[in-house]
């Protein structure tokens, strides 16, 4: 959530960042409306209280009944007027509070600004695609023919955009979680979370999911329990309503959860396969640090997300997105997309984001940087490390062998019990 008390200060920075992401700026004269109505409800409030206070001391103080009587009705009238304006207040409170939960993160100043996902601007690419003397297939394909991968008892079970992994691809997409969390906590220091898979909304709200995207996601409608659609979401909360001491960050979680998400898609290309369903599974990285720490941290992560790739061998490259890509909570976001040689194209495995105090304010996630100093907001920052669907997909198309075979990557071997090749 932005933080109103700078948007009222400098409303002309929040408008350039809101339209710069296709927004209106008029969303921005809106909130400050809501919230001018708001502070001249309070304003009235108080004065009305002063005067009241004032009259009751010349109740005390008249000698005569008539003027006794006459006081009382003025401070009667102060009572009922006082009533509205309490009322007023809270509601003009909660339309002002929607308006600015509505709101996106404001977009850094060193992010690429453009009109479409098109204006993304690559700024590095890593490792050599893969060529075959061979008609290469896509992973639908390869998955079919090994009767590894059922797209038909996924539809028979839970409907379109479900699949069911067998076998050695099951074992795989195993190995490649195991791989993840074992690569982010050795390596990046990260402290592994077993997390549960429904959060309540007031989780989701912290986060930045609610109410924005409510139609994304799964709940439950006897209870407020929703499924997590990203390992963010709980993770963010995981400190809510605290005061952290500064000398205990950076805090560093790593965690594997399934994520849930209701997206709506049509039928084609950018469908096929395991590349877009309702649910998936993804390692998520996540930090909470110091204000002035929080942009190494964002190198820190893309750095851990970018080992994640080079590790199992996937050619990639890195994206600065655009002020019109950028998601919701974002300030600024790297996404690393590998090369999948069956599919023919680059594929998002991981967006790595620097939330700065969006978050934090939400969650009222606070820390000291000093002892006995006045708490702040922490900044937050997540990111994929990796998403597991599309670094599937990479590693079963990029690995594949004239004879239908997948060459199993050599990170991933001691997670599978040695096997070297599927389907041999």
């Amino acid at each position: 959530m932005l933080d109103l008390k700078a948007l009222r200060r400098d409303p002309e920075v929040f408008r350039a960042s809101h339209a710069s992401r296709g927004g209106d700026p008029g969303d921005i004269d809106a909130v400050i409306a809501l919230d001018e109505r708001r502070r001249e409800a309070i304003g009235r409030m108080e004065t009305l209280r002063a005067d009241r206070r004032q009259m009751s001391k010349q109740i005390g103080q008249a000698k005569d009944a008539d003027t006794r009587e006459a006081l009382k009705a003025q401070v009667a009238a102060f009572k009922g007027e006082l009533q509205s304006l309490e009322e007023l207040s809270r509601t003009l409170e909660a339309e002002t509070q929607a308006a600015v939960a509505a709101l996106p993160n404001l977009v850094a100043d060193d992010v690429p600004r453009g009109t479409t996902e098109d204006d993304n601007v690559v700024i590095a690419t890593h490792g050599e695609r893969p060529t075959f003397d061979f008609e290469p297939k896509p992973h639908w394909a390869l998955g079919t023919d090994l009767g590894q991968i059922d797209f038909e008892r996924g539809v028979k079970l839970s409907g379109s955009r479900f699949y069911v992994l067998r076998d050695d691809i099951a074992r795989l997409q195993r190995a490649v979680i195991f791989y993840l969390l074992d690569l982010h906590t050795r390596r990046g220091g990260y402290r592994e979370l077993y997390l549960p898979f429904v959060v309540r909304g007031e989780t989701l709200f912290a986060s930045g999911q609610l109410p924005k995207f409510a139609d994304n996601l799964y709940r439950d409608h006897e209870e407020d329990l929703w499924l997590v659609p990203t390992a963010e979401v709980p993770i963010t909360n995981f400190h809510g309503d605290e005061i952290l001491e500064g000398d205990a960050l950076p805090l560093r979680y790593c965690a594997y959860t399934p994520c849930f998400r209701r997206e709506k898609m049509s039928a084609g290309k950018d469908v096929r396969g395991i590349k877009r369903g309702h649910q998936f599974d993804k390692v998520e990285m996540y930090a909470f640090v110091r204000p002035e720490d929080s942009e190494a941290e964002l190198e820190k992560m893309r750095a851990d997300a970018e080992a994640a790739c080079a590790g199992l061998g996937l050619p990639y490259r890195v994206k600065a997105l655009c002020t019109a890509d950028l998601g919701f909570g974002a300030r600024k976001t790297y996404d690393l997309e590998v090369w999948s040689a069956g599919c023919g194209e680059w594929l998002e495995v991981s967006s790595v984001s620097n939330v700065w105090d969006f978050q934090a304010r939400r969650a009222k996630i606070r820390y000291r940087a000093e002892a006995g100093g006045k708490p702040e907001l922490v900044h937050t920052l997540n990111g994929s490390g990796l998403g597991i669907p599309r670094a599937m997909i990479a590693i079963l198309e990029n690995n594949q062998q004239a004879d239908g075979t997948i060459r199993v990557p050599e990170a991933l071997r001691p997670f599978m019990g040695g096997v070297e090749v599927i389907g041999g």
